[in-house]
């Protein structure tokens, strides 16, 4: 990493012009030699750890470090994170390719990477680093020779997809969809939209790849795909599976493993992608077989007999009802059970999307509906009928109702990330 390694040394005035990086990290566990360590936040409190390990450079805003030969103190470790990664990317060759939208970001994510990965040299964003700190970290991974960098930007507030679009200098851009999620922050979807679509003043609308389907984005001047007949690529005889879904586009054949008409749409973005930067169908085929999904996105799990999707990573509105018609299509006449928990960010119409929630669900083929969560028992009192709702106060509870009475349903897990619905599984 010759190059960041002249940046950082210029940027920081370092004494030592021969800086050896192996990699950058921000976790102290996982230092090895030659590693530079950013110690944000209370990374600061494990520098002596990461020094004896052997880190080659420590950049940190700790006072008490200034003057040791291995550590450069600055004002802002964050900020200077930031402003390393973006003049690192300005001297790469590589093409970033920014994934932006309420849903579907992490999936897209990992299809558009392992689509390209088939022939380029490609890194992308791991887990959910998308943010102000995820973002630049992302880009300081990269290395000289890679060719594309797949970057989730996610977002929670104004001006945020911005931030992160002037650090990372988006070559392509893709729109995923414009959804319900921030509303605490953003209030409504026309302001959702304004602000996810700020990556399309930072890419030729000839890079930028929508959801053509999508109310906000299919006047959007862009490459649009959908199942509409407005779109330039569009989505026909989608088939679900047990396995997966097929799906054509330009009359060509494509499978992907995992269930939805939202992730039909995902492989879509994949797909279309793929052509545009010269991929064959056979390459874009095998990337959407390989495709190692970020877990707990509609993922079949069996823990102790008991079969679960989890599907528990976040919840909108819009996912919710994905998840939701997806598992009451993918098992026709099986029985089955939907463990719902509140969703998060909805401003004050909360209480209005969750009962539209409970209402979908118990309009569905689903035996019971087990929901979870303050919002959600409060959206219950709602509910006229409730012959086929279970109203839980604790996740522990939720399993001993799973394995005294439903041990041999497909149970569903949806709801935002801070309920931990996973921990049903454990």
């Amino acid at each position: 990493m010759k190059k960041l390694s002249e940046i950082i040394t210029k940027l920081l005035s370092l004494k030592n012009k021969k800086i050896n990086i192996s990699s950058v990290k921000m976790d102290s566990r996982k230092i090895e030699k030659d590693d530079v360590f950013f110690a944000l936040n209370n990374g600061k409190n494990y520098i002596e750890d990461v020094l004896k390990k052997g880190a080659s450079l420590v950049i940190c805003d700790d006072k008490k470090w200034e003057g040791h030969e291995r550590v450069k103190v600055v004002e802002d470790t964050l900020m200077t994170m930031q402003e390393i990664a973006y003049e690192y990317r300005k001297e790469l060759s590589v093409k970033v390719i920014g994934i932006v939208g309420s849903n579907g970001k992490t999936t897209t994510k990992d299809i558009v990477y392992s689509i390209l990965s088939t022939k380029y040299k490609c890194i992308k964003t791991e887990g959910n680093y998308n943010n102000h700190i995820g973002v630049p970290y992302t880009l300081l991974q990269l290395k000289e020779d890679d060719d594309y960098a797949v970057v989730e930007m996610g977002m929670s507030n104004k001006g945020e997809i911005k931030v992160l679009c002037d650090i990372a200098l988006p070559d392509y851009g893709i729109i995923t969809n414009i959804g319900d999620s921030h509303l605490e922050f953003l209030l409504n979807r026309e302001n959702v939209f304004i602000e996810k679509s700020e990556i399309k003043n930072y890419v030729d609308s000839k890079n930028l790849i929508l959801f053509g389907d999508d109310f906000y984005l299919k006047n959007l001047e862009g490459i649009k795909v959908g199942f509409g007949e407005n779109n330039n690529y569009i989505i026909k005889d989608y088939i679900e599976t047990e396995k997966g879904i097929e799906f054509q586009i330009d009359n060509e054949k494509y499978y992907f493993g995992m269930n939805g008409k939202h992730n039909c749409i995902n492989a879509s973005i994949g797909v279309t992608i793929g052509k545009k930067l010269n991929l064959s169908i056979n390459e874009i085929n095998e990337g959407l077989k390989n495709c190692v999904v970020t877990p707990m996105r509609f993922q079949k799990i069996e823990k102790n007999g008991i079969k679960y999707i989890n599907d528990s990573y976040n919840a909108s509105p819009v996912s919710m009802k994905y998840s939701l018609e997806t598992f009451n299509n993918v098992y026709k006449n099986i029985s089955k059970i939907a463990v719902l928990a509140d969703m998060g960010e909805l401003g004050n119409d909360e209480l209005k999307y969750h009962i539209d929630t409970i209402e979908y669900a118990l309009s569905l083929d689903i035996e019971k509906i087990i929901i979870l969560g303050k919002i959600m028992k409060e959206a219950s009192n709602s509910i006229e009928n409730k012959e086929k709702l279970i109203i839980a106060e604790t996740k522990e509870e939720i399993k001993n109702i799973i394995r005294e009475s439903f041990s041999d349903r497909i149970i569903l897990l949806k709801g935002s990330n801070f309920n931990h619905l996973w921990e049903i599984m454990e």
